[in-house]
């Protein structure tokens, strides 16, 4: 949908068209099937320990998703009842597993965004710079839309997010003693987890990475001196050169895309 929303400003199709993928690209309730801002999220939050395992990935209709709301009620009883609070489980170390597996997963960049907020509110200090740190050492796995070929229905058919961070947790990569809504840490909750069949092709092997390095890379310079978060995949290369069109906001940069004003190059 959102190719095409370009492609309808570019008068490449016709508002029938445009429809017409809209009727078939939403085919019910849930979150967009990519790793977007929705599933980037669920994941993380599922990897800072503040959501049931394997809970993020689950189909929004299917029989799994009631069962994990079922079981999700179950534990916030079990949590009142041992006085387990958010910042209990909203460590810092409990942040840098989360943004280890966005960056596993090759999720969103609203991802930076949110975790400094929720980190603000946590009373957890992270800044942009973890996001560099934490970037060069963790490779991206996931073969996961947008950037690559699959969804998350995929995804969750081949075990979801466990066996990822159970393979990251061996590599080193994840804080094991990060307590979780299980009333459990985090290795406890991957111990029995099966690692991912070696016939599906979703999410590499640890020691082949789709990019050995993190796809969120924290930019600075004239144009943003606090920084900004790009999202380089690598399938438009990792070098761009040309001029920079400069907008005060969001809106005001989406009206001139969208009414011609930017063109190539």
């Amino acid at each position: 949908i959102f190719e095409a929303v370009g492609q309808r400003a570019s008068g490449n199709i016709s508002a029938k068209q445009l429809e017409k993928i809209e009727a078939c690209s939403i085919p019910g309730p849930g979150s967009c099937g990519g790793m977007y801002t929705a599933n980037t999220m669920a994941s993380a939050i599922e990897a800072m320990g503040m959501s049931l395992p394997n809970c993020s990935a689950q189909v929004a209709v299917s029989r799994e998703k009631v069962k994990d709301c079922v079981r999700s009620g179950e534990a916030v009883m079990r949590l009142i009842e041992m006085n387990l609070c958010p910042r209990d489980i909203m460590t810092r170390e409990a942040f840098e597993n989360a943004i280890t597996v966005v960056m596993a997963l090759g999720g969103s960049t609203n991802a930076v965004l949110h975790l400094l907020a929720m980190a603000h509110s946590a009373g957890v200090r992270l800044k942009l710079d973890d996001f560099r740190r934490i970037g060069q050492k963790a490779p991206v796995y996931a073969d996961l839309r947008p950037s690559g070929r699959f969804l998350m229905v995929d995804f969750v058919k081949i075990g979801g997010l466990p066996p990822l961070m159970k393979m990251l947790f061996e590599e080193g990569l994840l804080h094991g003693d990060c307590m979780t809504v299980t009333g459990k840490t985090l290795k406890q909750n991957l111990k029995g987890v099966k690692s991912y069949s070696k016939k599906q092709n979703i999410v590499r092997p640890i020691n082949n990475p789709i990019k050995t390095k993190g796809h969120l890379v924290i930019l600075k310079g004239n144009l943003a001196p606090e920084g900004a978060v790009a999202k380089i995949s690598g399938k438009e290369g990792e070098l761009f050169q040309g001029s920079a069109r400069v907008f005060e906001s969001e809106e005001e940069a989406l009206k001139n895309i969208l009414d011609g004003t930017v063109q190539k190059g």
